[in-house]
């Protein structure tokens, strides 16, 4: 089995290239469509930041709201990512994280990474990109 493009693009998010200067950026950028950093925790800072940009910029509310936004319809089959991330977190879709409670996004990004590269997250990278923040 080979590993999952967000994974080898140490970007667990799938976050497509666009004009934002990443921390922790690879120099070169290979993958035509998506970011690739220099480690995993700089792909779990930027998926975090993410996420937080999207609660302060967005008004992003509840996980549905948000999966909403990370995952549109045109491209994903959202209800079912709303589904599986909630599932994941253990809580209802209608749930409103904090943004800047580190055990909840944390568990947020894990879920999202979870969803996007089919393996469980490590939780000690996701919360030293947490760290990075």
């Amino acid at each position: 089995m080979s590993t999952p493009r967000g994974l080898r693009n140490n970007n667990p998010g799938n976050i497509r290239k666009n004009s934002t200067k990443w921390q922790g950026l690879r120099k070169e950028q290979t993958d035509k469509s998506f970011f690739q950093f220099v480690s995993i925790e700089w792909g779990y800072r930027a998926l975090m930041r993410t996420l937080q940009t999207y609660r302060n910029k967005y008004r992003c509310r509840t996980i549905a709201d948000f999966i909403k936004r990370w995952a549109p319809e045109n491209e994903n089959n959202t209800s079912g990512y709303i589904n599986r991330v909630c599932r994941e977190m253990q809580v209802p879709s209608s749930y409103v994280p904090d943004v800047n409670d580190k055990s909840t996004m944390c568990a947020f990004a894990a879920a999202i990474s979870q969803v996007e590269n089919a393996v469980p997250a490590n939780m000690e990278d996701v919360c030293k990109g947490w760290e990075l923040l």
